[in-house]
């Protein structure tokens, strides 16, 4: 069998509509997908050896995502994980990168980037999933002063009006500031952000408090 074919999306997420909408998107494109409404039935049917990557609910009614993640390590189920999530608070994203998800994307979705997400995990063995760090490092040290003064503020999960405080200067500078950050960055969300700060080792998963410059 032709090795696209043997590719396999495990989709887990207690609401239906959303469960369907997706295997539908994925099935459009010529993937596999297998739905499943519980992180518990996921773990019973999961094939470790399959080349597959498995798209994540953060909430779920029982065992959530992250709890999902926790059995999948203790289990060695090594597949890629992408969490998604409605509500993608910091240190809910901080534990998922932490735990060793690719990617984080929030609802409502971008197709494409969902997409494009699932066909990057699928192309990488499970050794391969870490972040890129020599270019992340590269991006980070392009920023401006000004802009590398905001980017720990950020993924802090502190508000544009705080760091404005901060820093001494109108919300309005610190929005502008904001968006030049994510798009030197690269990040399309403040969960891919904090995503590469964790991977590259400047904040710490548990803390998020800084563990080197930027810049080293």
């Amino acid at each position: 069998m032709p090795e696209h074919l043997q590719q396999l999306v495990y989709v887990v997420d207690d609401d239906q509509g959303m469960l369907d909408s997706t295997v539908w998107l994925f099935e459009s494109m010529g993937l596999k997908a297998l739905p499943f409404t519980n992180g518990q039935a996921f773990l019973d049917a999961c094939d470790p050896t399959a080349a597959a990557c498995v798209l994540l609910d953060v909430r779920m009614p029982g065992m959530g995502g992250l709890a999902v993640q926790d059995a999948m390590r203790e289990r060695d189920i090594g597949l890629p994980v992408i969490f998604v999530s409605a509500h993608a608070d910091v240190p809910i994203v901080v534990r998922a990168f932490r735990g060793g998800a690719v990617d984080f994307i929030e609802k409502p979705y971008n197709e494409q980037l969902l997409l494009d997400s699932v066909q990057r995990a699928l192309s990488q063995r499970p050794a391969q999933v870490a972040p890129q760090g020599q270019e992340v490092q590269q991006r980070l040290e392009r920023l401006t002063p000004r802009e590398q003064d905001i980017v720990l503020p950020l993924v802090q999960g502190y508000s544009n009006r705080e760091i404005a405080e901060q820093l001494g200067v109108s919300v309005k500078t610190i929005d502008l500031y904001r968006s030049r950050v994510m798009k030197r960055m690269q990040a399309d969300s403040l969960p891919a952000l904090v995503g590469m700060l964790v991977g590259v080792g400047v904040v710490d998963p548990f803390t998020l408090q800084p563990l080197r410059s930027l810049q080293d």
